[in-house]
């Protein structure tokens, strides 16, 4: 880290990172309860308003890691504030869309700069936050604003709609970075690696192909036919993509990720935990928005508000969360995120025209407890697995996998009620829900199937050149007296 005269107030840092996190994740949510409203006001159908939502989390998903890897590379203060501004230039940009199409790029450039954020500011929080049981109370706290944004998300664009219309849930975003660009260069110290790796085109490449081929061949999927030609030319690319991208990385001094992480059972656990947790919930808010909205007929914000236990759950439970790994490792808040999760899923499985809204909040608490336990355990992990120069591509992971698992979860659950009228919208649903137990069975599992030794916290790999502090300079020799 650049020397300051100054220390920074660690809290102060992680005030301000958490504030951009909040917008980052509040943006991957808010706009689900205005899919509606932007539908009708933009005449655009329910493919249409998934790449609204997906274009985001898809370009967002697919630079996370590289932007972790440059700014531990160029400075990760200089890059978290060019993220804030392209983030809210690109908000003015959607406020103003005159058309879907014109939505759906200014959507892909917030993603561009969301990617510039989130695991930025992660890596400013570790390098602050060295003292390993203050950290793990970090990145809950750190987790509990994520869960906040996430989960609130429809309560907070709910009432927006309601009151100004769906281009408000953009303009929203510009006195929050306004705030943050301010704070940023007031208290927001430099800090870089001190022998940063190099950049992997080839990896980045690659990497964006297999995110950007998977989502679009599930949301395009039920429209062009699961065995069409483009279909299947989607499925090739996918896993020829991946396939290189594995072979790439292998090969690799200094890949963008390297293949040997996922040795560690921990560190696979919590990748896989991470995008499962966000199929859960991305799948929730969007079968929660369209069910309430379009097959009972409630407003924008009567939909939030049922999910409002969600919002409470996930703030209560991560700093919970945050607490129980630092004491116990991330074994248990994980396998508590899993029964949850499926607890709320099954809730649902039978959901109709007329089921109880106090089910439909109960099955929301469960899932926001699931979601708030879950959080804070995947990013410990994570960060736990790479040395602190290396934070910004730690951060970038876990950041990666969620986003994944937000764009699969739209277009998973898209995809179950593609072309459903109002009144069928219910049980077309009902494999959605299926589709939301089986996420928190599949986090019980892998976190079963890791190791329980959590307490081993030594990277699963030796140091590349490049992860090695740099030498100091040698003293010069003083010379004996005459």
């Amino acid at each position: 880290m650049d020397a300051r005269s100054d220390p920074p107030n660690r809290w102060t840092v992680l005030a301000i990172c958490c504030l951009s996190l909040f917008v980052v994740g509040l943006d991957t949510t808010v706009v689900n309860v205005g899919l509606p409203a932007i539908g009708a006001g933009l005449h655009v159908g329910t493919r249409g308003l998934e790449w609204t939502v997906d274009a985001y989390t898809l370009v967002l998903a697919s630079l996370l890691i590289s932007s972790g890897a440059l700014a531990d590379r160029i400075g990760r203060r200089r890059v978290f504030r060019l993220g804030l501004v392209v983030f809210g230039a690109a908000s003015v940009a959607c406020a103003l869309a005159p058309n879907a199409g014109v939505l759906i790029a200014a959507r892909a450039v917030q993603g561009i700069g969301g990617s510039m954020l989130s695991p930025v500011a992660l890596a400013i929080v570790v390098n602050v936050m060295t003292e390993p049981k203050e950290r793990a109370r970090a990145i809950g706290i750190w987790a509990a604003v994520f869960g906040v944004s996430m989960a609130a998300g429809p309560l907070v664009g709910g009432a927006l709609v309601s009151a100004f219309g769906w281009r408000s849930l953009f303009w929203i975003n510009l006195p929050v970075i306004a705030v943050a660009l301010v704070l940023t260069a007031l208290h927001l110290p430099e800090s870089r690696a001190e022998r940063p790796r190099r950049l992997d085109g080839p990896g980045q490449l690659l990497l964006t192909v297999v995110v950007a081929c998977s989502v679009a061949v599930l949301i395009e999927g039920p429209h062009i036919g699961w065995g069409s030609p483009a279909a299947i030319l989607g499925y090739v690319l996918v896993v020829a993509a991946a396939g290189a991208f594995v072979r790439v990385e292998a090969r690799r001094a200094e890949p963008l990720v390297d293949p040997r992480l996922f040795r560690r059972p921990p560190f696979a656990a919590a990748v896989v935990g991470a995008v499962v947790v966000f199929i859960a919930l991305s799948a929730t808010l969007l079968l929660n928005t369209l069910y309430l909205q379009q097959a009972r007929g409630t407003s924008p914000l009567a939909a939030g508000l049922v999910t409002l236990p969600m919002a409470l759950a996930a703030t209560v439970c991560a700093p919970v969360s945050g607490v129980l790994v630092g004491r116990f490792g991330p074994r248990p808040p994980l396998l508590l995120a899993g029964a949850f999760i499926t607890a709320g899923g099954l809730c649902l499985v039978g959901i109709g025209d007329d089921t109880d809204v106090r089910l439909l909040s109960l099955a929301y608490l469960l899932v926001g407890t699931g979601f708030g336990f879950a959080n804070a355990p995947i990013t410990n992990v994570a960060v736990s697995a790479l040395p602190p120069e290396r934070a910004g591509v730690a951060g970038g992971i876990t950041s990666t996998a969620r986003q994944v698992g937000s764009a699969l979860g739209i277009a998973l659950a898209g995809s179950v009620i593609a072309d459903a009228a109002p009144a069928q919208l219910a049980e077309a649903s009902r494999p959605g829900w299926l589709l939301v137990a089986g996420c928190g069975v599949v986090v019980l599992l892998a976190t079963l199937a890791a190791s329980p030794r959590t307490e081993d916290r030594r990277p699963p790999f030796r140091r590349t050149p490049a992860d090695e502090p740099a030498p100091r300079p040698a003293r010069p020799a003083r010379h004996a007296p005459r």
